[in-house]
């Protein structure tokens, strides 16, 4: 029972705690399309619908395979990748001074800590409670 709860119920607990940033995160470029677009051409991006567009299919395509556990290792790195990528270039806090520097701040160590559970699940998997668990199981072994 202990391992069953080791392996399956908690690895997917955590799953859907950092999923739900990233849903929150959608949900926010969804429903303020605009106002993303402009704090993105505020930090000085280009190309802005475009950019803004692959972050909410990444971060919808994404978070949908970290909930059921398909292919989790793969959509962690790139979660992971994604989030490097965003925290450096939008919330670098060393280009800043005062009160925008603070939230930055915030915003940048957030996401180390998110960036922390999306390695593990790289490294180490979904847990026991995920589709790829689930298909490794039912698939024949071949010699």
């Amino acid at each position: 029972m202990l391992t069953r709860l080791r392996t399956g119920f908690l690895p997917l607990v955590a799953r859907l705690f950092i999923v739900a940033e990233f849903l929150v995160a959608l949900n926010g470029k969804l429903q303020g399309w605009q106002s993303q677009a402009d704090y993105m051409t505020a930090k000085g991006m280009g190309h802005v619908t475009f950019f803004l567009a692959a972050a909410a299919a990444i971060e919808a395509l994404g978070s949908l395979a970290l909930i059921v556990g398909y292919r989790a290792s793969a959509a962690a790195t790139m979660l992971f990748v994604y989030l490097g990528i965003v925290s450096y270039r939008l919330h670098g806090f060393w280009r800043l001074s005062g009160m925008a520097a603070g939230a930055n701040m915030t915003e940048f160590f957030k996401n180390l800590g998110m960036m922390g559970g999306l390695l593990m699940i790289a490294v180490y998997g979904p847990g026991t409670w995920s589709l790829d668990r689930w298909w490794r199981r039912r698939r024949p072994v071949t010699t």
